[in-house]
């Protein structure tokens, strides 16, 4: 027996976004990993310097927020779904 087409888009749709979690989850993991190390590197090296990790742990910081906006944001309002399609009939 087949699935309704409802049903098949919501787990089409359920699955797209446990990958978007999971994948927000190893770019998280990897961030502290990697920043964890170059804080490490920059402790042995140079620990009464300027703290030269701020750069990528801020810059990847940023990327990683708007990762997390992306993910847990949610879908766009029926709204603003329909306000896109006129625009585009429009062109």
């Amino acid at each position: 027996m087949s699935e309704p087409v409802e049903e098949l888009e919501l787990r089409r749709q359920a699955e797209k976004r446990l990958r978007a979690k999971r994948d927000l989850g190893a770019n998280a993991l990897a961030y502290v990993l990697v920043n964890a190390f170059l804080v490490g590197i920059w402790f042995v090296s140079s620990p009464d310097g300027f703290f030269w990790p701020l750069f990528p742990i801020a810059g990847w910081g940023i990327g990683l927020a708007f990762h997390a906006w992306d993910v847990y944001s949610g879908p766009p309002s029926e709204r603003a779904i329909q306000a896109e399609m006129d625009r585009m009939r429009r062109r």
